[in-house]
């Protein structure tokens, strides 16, 4: 556990770097002073690290405008869903050429209505686990149960002419037990018909990526990162952890 590693290291006097032993210790001085980028051996305790909590170190990450995000909760997710539900399906968007489509009521209190539209697809039969779905008025106990049993997950609304995207606050897409989400900034959010095009492949692999390419999604990645303050008797030197 990364977390338990650190404070031990906060209780060790010292905390040695082993990379580059074929070099001799610099001081965090004239490291500080030097022009980079150089390797250096160095000899330091650790001060601090943030963030303190590990799972606040997981943010979102967009390689085009190169912002970082915090990852939205759950509860997030569950008010835009909620607020979703509010717009009715629109009959006219039922069962195209590309996708067949089933509605059902839900029976608790509020009479919910859900549509449920699958891409069509040969392994829609044969391999229900193969197939990606587009879901309206749904909550988000009943999309995790689906993620259980389809490949991919993708919330919609009915406009008068196409099913589109939820804001961009909740994920495009889910996959698994993994939300994806796109850039706001970068992205230009496409109608939902431009999925046909995947789904006339003859076996399409529903790759993030590529849905995330179709759909005019700017995709953001989950990216890693941690800032530790070291120092020695020269002085101190922020290193920073940023990885995928």
């Amino acid at each position: 556990d990364l977390e338990l590693h650190l404070q031990r290291c906060q209780q060790l006097s010292v905390t040695v770097l082993t990379d580059h032993q074929d070099l001799s210790n610099t001081d965090l001085k004239t490291i500080t002073n030097s022009a980079a980028p150089q390797q250096y051996r160095i000899r330091a305790k650790l001060r601090t690290y943030k963030p303190q909590k590990l799972h606040q170190s997981v943010k979102l990450h967009c390689s085009k405008c190169n912002s970082l995000q915090e990852v939205p909760d759950g509860d997030d997710f569950n008010f835009i869903l909620q607020g979703s539900s509010n717009t009715a399906s629109n009959p006219e968007l039922h069962n195209t050429s590309w996708y067949e489509s089933v509605t059902w009521t839900t029976q608790d209190q509020k009479q919910r209505e859900i549509a449920i539209h699958f891409v069509k697809h040969d392994e829609m039969l044969k391999h229900p686990e193969d197939t990606l779905l587009m879901i309206e008025g749904g909550t988000l106990k009943e999309i995790w149960k689906l993620t259980k049993r389809f490949k991919c997950i993708i919330p919609v609304r009915s406009t008068e002419d196409d099913l589109e995207l939820l804001d961009l606050t909740a994920p495009f897409l889910l996959q698994g037990n993994v939300k994806y989400y796109g850039c706001k900034q970068c992205s230009t959010p496409k109608p939902m018909k431009s999925l046909s095009s995947i789904a006339a492949e003859q076996q399409p692999s529903w790759e993030p990526s590529e849905i995330a390419q179709v759909l005019g999604i700017e995709l953001l990645q989950y990216v890693f990162i941690m800032k530790f303050t070291l120092v020695d008797e020269t002085g101190a030197l922020n290193a920073y952890l940023f990885d995928y």
